[in-house]
């Protein structure tokens, strides 16, 4: 009788311990499925504002990525894609393609710049939030075009924040054309403008270490660049 009671026991243990397991595995995938499905609402909700820009320039072609800010086609981007060139080409999520104009341009280590396309399409607006609030290794996202391999999503954290440069430095992969794109929080919102990365290279290949500028640093720009404008007309 003593064994028979051990013996069921041990038994009933075995099962509480494997029924233990499958529902500790079924919450780790309902974790990993809701940041995913989030991932993907951000992904989709935000593409239709990120535009691919093509800049004839002495060497060639320089290739970049766009946020639309306006209802009317103005688009924030890195002066570095667009500075001197002779013709710029913005294509719109639907494929369109626009010839597109300077409006404004910080040069150098700001390298912000405004480009307009005239165009009757019902163009979404990206969202923007506080780059005040950002945490080093918090979740991020980045949108672009690198090599010319357009709507590319990548994912990664905040590394660390350079108070003294002025840059959000992100182990997400920015490469060639993602320049002008959005860094995202996962609440969707664009917390950082893609600028450059670092390596030993000559900027060939991604290591893993990038440079964002803060949004709230863009915003600056585009409130001054607007007052400006409005002066002007």
């Amino acid at each position: 009788m003593y064994k028979y009671i051990k013996t069921n026991f041990a038994f009933l243990l075995l099962l509480l311990l494997f029924l233990l397991t499958l529902n500790m595995k079924s919450i780790a995938f309902d974790y990993n499925s809701i940041e995913e499905k989030n991932i993907i609402e951000i992904y989709e909700k935000t593409l239709p504002s990120i535009v691919s820009i093509e800049a004839e320039i002495d060497r060639g072609t320089s290739g970049g990525t766009g946020c639309v800010i306006s209802k009317n086609g103005i688009i924030l981007t890195s002066s570095h894609v667009i500075e001197n060139a002779r013709n710029i080409e913005v294509i719109t999520h639907s494929g369109k393609t626009y010839t597109a104009i300077i409006l404004a341009i910080l040069k150098n280590k700001n390298d912000l710049a405004l480009i307009k396309i005239n165009t009757n399409e019902n163009l979404p607006l990206a969202k923007f939030g506080n780059s005040d609030n950002i945490k080093v290794g918090q979740r991020v996202l980045t949108i672009g075009c690198p090599f010319g391999f357009k709507d590319t999503l990548t994912t990664g954290i905040v590394s660390r924040i350079d108070y003294e440069r002025n840059k959000i430095q992100t182990d997400a992969a920015i490469n060639p054309g993602c320049s002008g794109g959005p860094l995202l929080n996962l609440k969707g919102e664009i917390i950082g403008i893609n600028q450059s990365i670092y390596n030993p290279d000559n900027n060939r290949s991604n290591i893993g270490i990038g440079f964002a500028l803060p949004i709230n640093y863009a915003l600056d720009f585009i409130q001054k660049a607007n007052k400006k404008l409005s002066t002007l007309k």
